[in-house]
């Protein structure tokens, strides 16, 4: 099957799911745009309930305040130049919700089934109006059970934190390796151990370990696997 004929296929749904720091976000990006799909950084959309939440002075294990606080939060997604930007309450927050602390906020409110419950439809309703290429934790498993396509994405703790502290860095942020690395693991921890939708790799995804391929090779192995799905 081309590219042109996958365009033409109604609501293919791609999910790639793997633990943080494994490159979702940059290869989700690049096979969506290289496909024409929309593009759905769940991720974001978690941070951007963190950022609110802490706005409030409400922590992310406070469930009696996230309750409390969810219905004021007004979520918009915004493209500009295919690039999807976080609108929340009428301000672009897409640049202030990418730090370490916003990414342990996410963790955190993710966990909580007012918030999940809250975001569910908003993602499931873009899967069933576009072909997307939706990035998470829980994409294949729980918001998009029934996705055409599946891959789990990973890569060695070292290189996930490598990446991120060089992420960090090029930003002029001056964070040790080792408090990154540290960071990367208990984000693991948080993700594969909370109660309501864990990461963990569906049983019908491609497993695809991207330690040491170049986003190159990634994005052209995902869409070879999307070509093979689709084509069944």
């Amino acid at each position: 099957m081309n590219e042109q004929n996958m365009n033409q296929t109604p609501c293919i749904a791609v999910a790639i799911d793997g633990p943080a720091g494994a490159g979702k976000s940059t290869i989700a990006r690049r096979v969506a745009q290289e496909l024409g799909f929309l593009y759905v950084d769940t991720g974001a959309i978690y941070r951007t309930v963190g950022y609110h939440m802490s706005l409030m002075g409400i922590g992310p294990k406070d469930k009696d305040g996230i309750e409390r606080c969810i219905d004021d939060v007004n979520i918009e997604i915004v493209y500009q130049d295919g690039v999807q930007h976080m609108i929340l309450n009428g301000q672009d927050v897409t640049e202030l919700i990418r730090t370490p602390e916003m990414s342990m906020m996410a963790s955190g409110v993710s966990a909580q089934p007012c918030v999940r419950a809250y975001l569910l439809d908003m993602q499931r309703q873009l899967a069933r109006t576009h072909n997307v290429v939706m990035d998470g934790r829980d994409i294949g498993t729980v918001v998009l059970p029934h996705a055409q396509v599946k891959v789990y994405l990973t890569a060695s703790a070292e290189v996930r934190a490598d990446r991120r502290w060089k992420e960090l860095t090029a930003k002029g942020e001056q964070v040790r390796f080792e408090d990154v690395y540290t960071d990367v693991v208990k984000r693991d921890e948080q993700d594969m151990n909370r109660k309501i939708a864990p990461l963990k790799c569906a049983d019908d995804a491609e497993l695809l370990d991207c330690s040491y391929l170049t986003v190159d090779q990634v994005v052209a192995e995902v869409k070879e696997i999307i070509r093979r799905k689709t084509a069944q």
